[in-house]
């Protein structure tokens, strides 16, 4: 075989992850006239006349004007031609972009043995500093930017939503990254999909790892969406009720009812729509009332999303230092923190509270794991869900002060008109 006059994408012909990239891609790439060839092909050999080790470090694209383009550089080429990468190319062209893709595709292409399936994202590579970086940035200046300017927004409630979606965006943003840099290469469309359509913080099943979704039943379909009608009803119906009698009362149901329509409703429908689609998303609620230990309440059940996170980047950083107990009361910690930053900072009272109860909730764990809990049962049965409901509804009213109630959540209920 000899060497073409068009362009010619060069690729490790022994790496299962090349191969299955360059599959995908094949159609999309030979219609703009790229030939895909093995690096170990003879007549490439003799071409770049490099060290094996040199040779396989990259993959190579041949222009027809005869210039070697490798890595990052490469890659941007390839956009360059295809019309609905040039956002992405016209990005590599800003100042620095250039020093993190290569950084990008150096940590991703050391590790493409991995991607086969001898190690996987389970395995938790680390980033380098440059992704590491560019992951936490939005995270770390989201917040503090919505925080300085909190006195320009017209109510508290927007203070509060937009404190929210700020650490939302920063948390989405942080774990894409690190996902991309631990060698999830989805596709477009599906890393788009994870960052703005799927409230979750797991995004290996968006980054091509794991096993394919079954189709959903469609009495699923029928649970969920009577959970987005049950929010709408108490929402529009019991909330304007309860607002007669007294306010607290009324935000209270707002907020379960809020709560129907989002968690346990669309964000389950949208886990649906995604596993129907072939992405393995489970919901992010899984009948939290089930629960029979307050350790499932917490690690299986109420918030997954945020569970993973928390597990990835505080407890499985922490847990050999520590101990499991210490970087399972700092996870604790760090949730109710951020509670209390969205919660008290836009209400601008008890501060401490949502912390309290969540460090409590730490306590609870430790307490059902011991050895006079295991003895008594607090873990399983009748018993163990008694103990997880007196734990977790009991105080709530710390993590949902009267402050927050009446000043931030009463308002929002008026302006949508539940009240």
């Amino acid at each position: 075989m000899t060497e073409k006059n068009g362009h010619t994408l060069l690729f490790d012909g022994d790496c299962p992850f090349c191969r299955l990239m360059v599959n995908r891609w094949r159609g999309t790439l030979e219609r703009r006239g790229f030939e895909l060839v093995p690096l170990q092909t003879e007549w490439v050999r003799r071409r770049l006349d490099l060290p094996e080790e040199e040779l396989l470090r990259e993959m190579r694209v041949l222009t027809p004007k005869g210039r070697v383009l490798g890595g990052a550089a490469a890659l941007v080429h390839v956009w360059g031609k295809i019309w609905w990468a040039w956002p992405l190319w016209l990005l590599a062209l800003v100042p620095g972009a250039k020093w993190i893709l290569d950084h990008a595709y150096r940590w991703v292409a050391e590790r493409r043995m991995c991607l086969s399936g001898v190690c996987t994202l389970h395995a938790h590579p680390e980033p380098k500093r440059g992704l590491e970086v560019l992951g936490w940035l939005p995270l770390v200046m989201l917040p503090v930017l919505v925080v300085v300017f909190q006195n320009e927004f017209p109510a508290k409630w927007i203070f509060m939503w937009a404190l929210a979606a700020a650490i939302f965006i920063g948390c989405k943003w942080l774990t894409w990254v690190r996902a991309l840099a631990a060698g999830g290469m989805g596709g477009i469309g599906r890393a788009l999909g994870y960052l703005f359509l799927w409230p979750g913080m797991d995004a290996k099943p968006f980054m091509g790892e794991g096993e394919m979704a079954t189709k959903p039943a469609l009495r699923e379909w029928l649970a969920a969406g009577f959970k987005v009608l049950l929010g709408v009803g108490l929402m529009w119906g019991l909330v304007p009720v309860a607002g007669e009698a007294r306010p607290i009362a009324a935000g209270w149901c707002g907020m379960i009812a809020l709560m129907f329509l989002l968690h346990f409703g669309t964000f389950h429908l949208l886990s649906l729509a995604w596993r129907s689609y072939g992405v393995a998303a489970e919901p992010i609620m899984r009948v939290p009332a089930a629960a029979t230990s307050l350790s499932t309440f917490w690690g299986e059940r109420w918030n997954r999303g945020f569970n993973e996170l928390a597990h990835e980047l505080i407890f499985r950083k922490t847990c050999r230092r520590l101990g499991v107990a210490w970087a399972m009361l700092l996870v604790f910690l760090a949730s109710g923190l951020l509670h209390d930053l969205v919660i008290s900072l836009p209400a601008g009272a008890w501060f401490g509270l949502p912390t309290a109860y969540f460090v409590l909730q730490g306590i609870g764990v430790l307490i059902e794991r011991s050895r006079w809990g295991r003895r008594v049962g607090l873990g399983h049965g009748a018993l163990g869900w008694g103990f997880m409901f007196v734990f977790t509804a009991g105080p709530a009213y710390w993590a949902f002060h009267p402050p927050f109630v009446e000043q931030v959540m009463v308002p929002f209920f008026k302006v949508i008109g539940a009240l």
